[in-house]
């Protein structure tokens, strides 16, 4: 039974689709200015994946290892995907059941009230505007790598150049471009991990054994900035949780993708169902790898230093004595940040979009081409790639390091917001009698894991810039990145709810239902697999 018949919608004659018997597919019929559904079950499936590996992971490393040590590395990153799969599935229930332009910030306002959806939206928006500049410069870090004499200004641009050029083409292209460009980095981190563990073992050309060799020299923790004991150890696994935090920013993009997602309601939970496979393998497996292979000492990791162009997994295979490897990996990797600000752009200009469409932002941002591209937010957006520029004077590991925290503590926020979201979502399925069950996606995890997740990203938030207040430690920029956010995100919200004079949703008037009949019209089964290789397609994807 459809929704519109459990819930007694009337069938809207708007936004539905059509199927195509020449295409055998169906197609949408939208106005002109609108978003289109472009994006494929597979772009939706690899833009899931891409969101989660990227150059936090390949690049961000480096400082997360020199701070942590490989034990306190791997804690920081066990714990952070802990609150990344409570917000995956939190996340996972609002959004296969509303799959709606804007995500979770349109669902803020039905569930919360119009004030969060405003400073959820304004903070979503400065996350992915900010993680651009970010992006550009670990793709001028990555490319110091070959040579150091070029001015980073010409590697910033060369890669601003290619992110504008993807995404002018719009949602199908990007997905396209996302395809391959995850693709890539699936094959690089899976090749690199099974590299790893060969190397570990002795198999590379210099035949040394390292086993767990730096997990005791220099040990499994560092003390971090030279303060003695456990206190010490404890502050260094505590550096993790910023930067990995950092890594895992992304894994709620399908959230935003959902509204330009053929088929949402069969793409996205089986996007959200593995996402912790992909939590495992490539991050818990890529830091354990890292911590056995590379010192806590290496002088390679200080991503501030002018000769620290490396990953931790290049400087592995550099170390294992592996002749022209590190270039091919070093170009794999160069790509991943390629893909990962193409994504930026592409989820801060919807996000404006968005933001413009519900009356949150300037009108001028809600106008969008014939064919959905939202001209006037990419413009914009694509601006806030020139703070990349920052790094040519003050060194492109020390501003990616800037811009790394500023993402992380907005990412963070938007987890919680998720978070509260979801726990006021679930209190209204509640009061007007919902079967959880009944929807396309749940989890038996919940509330539980939405009061996680709100916990646990408001402590980290509260004491990601702890180290600024050691004796002698003190660092304005350090300060400003990791607490400006934090800080900006009541104030927009008490804000907004002053200026829209509106108060949170009550649990009885929450809307369940607007919407359905048009996301019911789009949904459709996939054909039956012919043959093996389809059927081992449509299981991958």
């Amino acid at each position: 039974m459809s929704d519109i018949e459990k819930y007694g919608i009337e069938k809207s004659t708007q936004d539905v689709n059509v199927y195509s018997h020449d295409s055998g597919s169906y197609h949408e019929k939208r106005e002109e200015g609108e978003l289109q559904r472009q994006l494929k079950t597979r772009h939706i499936a690899m833009i899931s994946i891409g969101g989660v590996i990227g150059t936090g992971l390949f690049l961000g490393t480096a400082s997360a290892l020199q701070n942590g040590g490989p034990v306190g590395l791997l804690l920081g990153y066990g714990v952070m995907g802990t609150v990344v799969y409570c917000v995956m599935i939190s996340l996972g229930e609002m959004i296969a059941y509303l799959p709606i332009p804007g995500g979770h910030i349109a669902l803020a306002e039905r569930f919360v009230d119009p004030g969060w959806a405003f400073a959820m939206g304004w903070n979503y928006w400065y996350n992915w505007a900010i993680i651009l500049p970010a992006e550009l410069s670990a793709a001028a870090v990555l490319m110091n790598f070959w040579n150091q004499t070029v001015n980073n200004a010409v590697w910033i641009v060369m890669c601003l150049v290619v992110v504008i050029f993807i995404n002018l083409f719009g949602a199908g292209a990007y997905g396209e471009a996302e395809f391959i460009f995850a693709s890539i980095k699936v094959v690089t981190i899976t090749g690199l991990i099974i590299l790893g563990i060969v190397l570990d073992l002795g198999g590379g050309p210099n035949h040394d054994r390292l086993g767990f060799r730096y997990w005791k020299n220099p040990g499994p923790f560092v003390q971090y900035y030279g303060i003695a004991g456990s206190k010490g150890q404890f502050l260094g696994w505590w550096s993790v949780m910023t930067q990995a935090a950092f890594s895992f920013i992304g894994t709620e993009i399908t959230a935003i993708a959902a509204g330009e997602a053929k088929n949402a309601r069969k793409s996205l939970p089986k996007a959200i169902r593995r996402v912790y496979i992909r939590i495992l393998l490539f991050y818990i497996g890529g830091v354990t790898i890292i911590g056995l292979l590379v010192p806590s000492s290496d002088p390679g990791l200080n991503l501030k230093a002018a000769n620290a162009a490396r990953s931790p997994f290049v400087i592995a295979i550099k170390h294992a004595g592996i002749k022209g490897l590190p270039s091919v990996i070093n170009a794999a990797l160069l790509t991943s940040a390629w893909s990962a600000a193409s994504s930026d752009l592409y989820t801060s200009s919807r996000a404006l979009y968005g933001l413009a469409k519900v009356g949150n932002a300037p009108r001028i941002f809600a106008l969008a081409s014939k064919s959905g591209l939202p001209y006037v937010s990419l413009a914009l957006c694509s601006g806030f790639g020139l703070l990349g520029f920052m790094g040519i004077n003050s060194g492109s590991g020390k501003v990616f390091g800037w811009f790394a925290n500023m993402t992380a503590i907005a990412g963070l926020i938007t987890w919680l917001g998720i978070g509260v979201t979801y726990i006021r979502f679930y209190q209204g399925l509640k009061a007007q009698g919902f079967d959880r069950k009944k929807l396309p996606y749940w989890s038996r995890l919940q509330p539980f894991a939405g009061y996680y997740t709100v916990i646990s990203t408001f402590i980290i938030c509260l004491f990601s810039g702890w180290s600024v207040f050691l004796k002698g430690n003190w660092d304005t920029a350090s300060f400003v990145t990791n607490y400006l956010p934090f800080m900006l995100f009541p104030v927009m919200y008490i804000g907004a709810r002053i200026w829209r004079k509106q108060g949170p949703v009550k649990p009885e008037n929450m809307d369940f239902i607007s919407g359905i009949a048009e996301i019911e019209a789009a949904t459709y089964d996939e054909p039956p697999p012919r043959n093996a290789a389809e059927r081992f397609w449509q299981w991958l994807m």
